[in-house]
């Protein structure tokens, strides 16, 4: 009687739950087990659906998380562009404007200019290298065009006769100075710096423009013709 109600039981209890179980059955109290008796019930889902489901939300979870890093990325675009677009618009005066006033209080060639954000206020620094072979830093209000500050730089690296060669070197030859690289560069957008390459074998002023919308682009252009290209560098 027990045997009957024991696989009753785990019959009953496979039914409902689904998968296979194993039964011992006992005649009596004192009696040893009998033979085991496997029960099966068949279960059309077998699990895979359970499987598919996790794999369902994993994916989602992984394309949230990809919309979620998309959406952060796009508004980190958003605000670098703002940004930008802000800094443009400080540049009343010009980068090639700033450079030619940068070198009527010190002679000697720009190799440098830059709009730089000095804690509350912009300014171009202008980087002049003199005849002499000092080099000088040279602020200029970039509203009104007027210098505001100017200093040598010391060579705390020793390193600057070297560099001053190097400079020289790729200046050699070259016909485009860097307030015309940065009329070239206006013909882009908003010039927001200008610089000497001096280590590409190819010799180039790098400018930096900016877009009304905030957009940055880099370009080179020829310190011999003049011709400005777009710059693939950093592609």
């Amino acid at each position: 009687m027990k045997r009957n109600i024991v696989i009753a039981t785990v019959t009953a209890a496979v039914l409902i739950g689904g998968g296979t179980a194993t039964a011992i059955a006992v005649s009596g109290d004192d009696e040893a087990p009998t033979t085991k008796s496997d029960v099966r019930a068949s279960n059309d889902d077998t699990g895979r659906d359970d499987d598919t489901d996790a794999n369902d939300a994993d994916d989602n979870d992984a394309d949230d998380r990809a919309e979620d890093q998309a959406a952060r990325d796009s508004g980190e675009d958003a605000e670098d562009k703002a940004e930008n677009a802000a800094d443009a618009k400080v540049a009343k005066v010009d980068a090639a404007d700033a450079i030619k006033a940068a070198l009527q209080k010190t002679a000697g060639t720009a190799v440098s200019a830059d709009l730089d954000d000095e804690g509350t206020k912009h300014v171009w620094d202008v980087d002049i290298l003199t005849n002499g072979g000092a080099w000088h830093s040279v602020q200029v209000d970039p509203a009104t065009g007027k210098v505001v500050g100017s200093h040598v730089d010391r060579d705390d690296d020793g390193d600057d006769a070297a560099e001053t060669a190097q400079i020289r070197a790729a200046l050699k030859g070259s016909s485009v100075t860097a307030a015309e690289a940065a009329e070239a560069g206006a013909a882009k957008g908003t010039v927001t710096s200008v610089d000497l390459d001096e280590e590409s074998a190819d010799k180039a002023w790098e400018v930096d423009t900016t877009a009304a919308n905030g957009t940055g682009s880099d370009w080179r252009v020829d310190t011999g013709s003049g011709k400005i290209t777009a710059d693939r560098t950093n592609d």
